[in-house]
């Protein structure tokens, strides 16, 4: 295999659940040798969190721990303590999404870390950031997609608040923190300088509010939920059809041309309501009805393939098996199966990027509770009776 891009680079994981797992997952499907720190006997919440299990596994735990080590350490233990030292002092990250001070006070805060390993980048992770007044909220997702407006915007007008269909919070906090690491891993490729990295939960859902928000900062108007519709382009929504519903998307009068015809509709294409996208937007639910007078009469296949035909944008809705019975996803390798000690085999999801150069590959599977503690320790300078006597006390 080509050298991967993060080759070379230890990552020492302080992190569980969905936002900082999620982040060294992306660290170590770039090749970075990921070493996770867990709690002897427990580990990770999220191994008890199901169903599902598989054969006693939980398929949470599964679906973002890929690519890492396991070791467990009693982080308040003081043989604990040295032997997370020693693994920092070898480090060129660490990752922690404890909540604000809790590293701190077991003594591997960053100005403690940063004075016995000053290269390294530290990356902190947390509900709502290390400083101000809401720093000390306990978080979890949907508390963040909440107070981040995305249910806001989210659901039908005359429907509540929708909950997004995966924890967006926790992935959107995890992806921009493996982000500002690599960029924080060039710059100190080019300066020598490691640094600080205060990321959040709620940072990285209000930063996707994009459109939501520049529509608030023009206008002053409280964005409102629109269902399956684009609240600024139209037709850009969900359509009922004989057997389901189908996506179109007609971003442009262009589209919308070939769209129309495409359908046997040229008299829209005349209509004054319809020639701009404003106007569109303005007249939506006659628009709709045009529209779906028509595709009602035929199958999702059919109304797929017929625009297919013509150039318009458009696709079924897929369950998650139609997902991963689709060809396009299967050329993707967006579904991979690993060895696994315990299991066998376990599926995971692929890589949404192909690299020419440095490809992103599956080395390791999710690993057991500890199962990497006398391999790690070992790197590290200790003798089996050193760890023999390590687990005796509790360290480990």
């Amino acid at each position: 295999m080509s050298t991967q891009a993060l080759s070379g680079i230890r990552v020492v994981d302080l992190t569980r659940v969905m936002a900082g797992p999620y982040c060294t997952m992306l660290l170590g499907d770039l090749g970075a040798d990921v070493v996770k720190i867990e709690r002897p006997g427990a580990g990770d919440d999220t191994r008890s969190w199901g169903p599902p299990f598989i054969d006693g596994i939980s398929a949470y735990y599964l679906c973002v721990n890929r690519n890492k080590r396991s070791i467990t350490l009693d982080l308040k233990h003081p043989a604990g303590q040295e032997i997370l030292w020693r693994l920092i002092e070898q480090a060129d990250v660490l990752v922690e999404n404890f909540s604000p001070g809790t590293v701190e006070r077991l003594g591997f805060g960053y100005e403690a870390v940063r004075g016995r390993r000053p290269q390294i980048v530290y990356c902190s992770i947390s509900g709502f950031g290390q400083t101000g007044p809401g720093k000390d909220r306990t978080a979890y997702d949907q508390i963040v997609q909440g107070m981040s407006g995305l249910m806001s915007v989210t659901g039908f007008p005359d429907g509540v608040p929708t909950r997004f269909g995966v924890p967006i919070a926790d992935i959107a906090a995890g992806m921009f923190a493996a982000y500002a690491i690599v960029a924080a891993l060039f710059h100190r490729q080019r300066t020598g300088e490691g640094q600080y990295i205060d990321t959040s939960m709620l940072g990285g859902q209000v930063a996707l509010l994009t459109y939501q928000a520049g529509i608030y900062f023009a206008t002053g108007e409280t964005p409102k939920r629109t269902g399956n519709a684009h609240p600024i382009v139209a037709p850009y929504q969900t359509f009922s059809t004989a057997d389901g519903y189908v996506n179109i998307a007609a971003g442009n009068d262009a589209i919308f041309a070939r769209l129309c015809r495409a359908l046997g509709l040229e008299r829209l294409l005349e209509d004054p309501r319809f020639q701009t996208n404003a106007g569109r937007i303005t007249n939506l639910p006659a628009l709709v009805e045009s529209l779906e007078a028509v595709l009602k009469t035929y199958r999702t296949s059919e109304v797929v393939a017929m625009l297919d035909a013509a150039d318009v944008p458009c696709g079924p809705i897929y369950t998650v098996p139609e997902v991963f019975a689709d060809p396009q996803v299967q050329h993707l390798e967006l579904r991979q199966r690993v060895p696994h000690p315990a299991l066998g085999e376990v599926d995971q999801l692929g890589f949404p990027y192909r690299f020419s150069a440095s490809p992103a590959a599956i080395r390791r599977h999710p690993p057991l509770l500890g199962e990497h503690t006398e391999e790690v320790l070992a790197e590290v300078g200790y003798s089996p009776a050193e760890i023999a006597r390590l687990r005796e006390a509790g360290a480990v």
